[in-house]
């Protein structure tokens, strides 16, 4: 494990990461424990191995599933594997603006950037990249995790309060089971290693089977946008979905028009060389 830097009078320089004002919640024996949610996936990138581990400490401390990289091709190899990025812009192989860019061409995780270039065209650059929100180094860690909440609120906006009866919780198509208020969905029992932007997407098309969704619909229900035209943004969703599940065939394009379920379950089987 790496050791703290020092400076040249020995003092221990975590002035990026202060003391947590909280300390998690203890439980008493017998006390009820509500069932938890799964924990956020967050990446830290970050070239200053002491500063990375800090805040990867302190992010599990407060309940998320949090790692670290520490240049920007691991970044580009693992970012998909995270629910939240916090990116810090001084990386020691590739610029980290490009990193940014380039995981904000991949799909639409949540990006913090958190370096200390500090000047308004650092910011504005920053955002420019891809970047959801910027913070400056040294920081709060109460401030950051402000930030993260606030990001994760615009992208996963609370759903509205049903007029009349609530969506089913639980919705089966075949072999594929959606669970919305667990967010877990399971292809003949197994569950599938998915983004939330991924498991938004199926829980879409699973919810309405035989409804053919439009661009423009699946950005306004997913995305919260009603522009259908963000790049490749939708394709490489539904690639990346075909890919878990197994096979094209459970997400159908249709041409000129959007994207819609399949049945792929139903469909014949290939003689094997024993019936001809």
């Amino acid at each position: 494990m790496n050791r703290p830097a020092a400076d040249p009078a020995g003092t221990r320089r975590d002035w990026r990461i202060p003391r947590p004002l909280t300390e998690p919640p203890r439980t008493t024996a017998g006390s009820a424990q509500p069932e938890a949610a799964p924990a956020l996936r967050v990446l830290v990138i970050d070239g200053e191995s002491h500063a990375a581990d800090g805040l990867v400490q302190e992010l599990r401390r407060h309940g998320y599933r949090a790692d670290s990289v520490g240049s920007g091709a691991e970044a580009l190899a693992e970012h998909h594997r995270a629910d939240f990025v916090l990116l810090d812009l001084d990386l020691p192989d590739l610029d980290g603006l490009e990193v940014c860019r380039r995981i904000r061409l991949a799909g639409d995780v949540p990006i913090i950037t958190v370096t200390a270039r500090a000047s308004e065209l650092d910011r504005v650059l920053g955002l420019q990249a891809g970047s959801d929100d910027y913070v400056v180094k040294p920081f709060g860690l109460r401030e950051l995790l402000a930030r993260m909440d606030a990001v994760l609120r615009r992208a996963r906006p609370r759903p509205a309060a049903p007029r009349a009866a609530a969506a089913p919780q639980v919705v089966t198509h075949g072999p594929l089971r959606v669970d919305a208020a667990r967010r877990e969905i399971l292809l003949d029992g197994r569950p599938l290693d998915l983004t939330p932007k991924e498991f938004d997407l199926l829980h879409l098309l699973v919810s309405q089977p035989e409804t053919v969704h439009s661009r423009r619909r699946v950005m306004s229900q997913v995305w919260n946008e009603d522009s259908p035209h963000r790049g490749r943004t939708i394709d490489t969703h539904v690639s990346s979905l075909r890919g878990k599940l197994g096979s094209s065939d459970w997400i159908v394009t249709v041409r000129g028009v959007g994207f819609r379920l399949g049945e792929p379950w139903r469909m014949p089987r290939p003689a094997s060389a024993d019936s001809l």
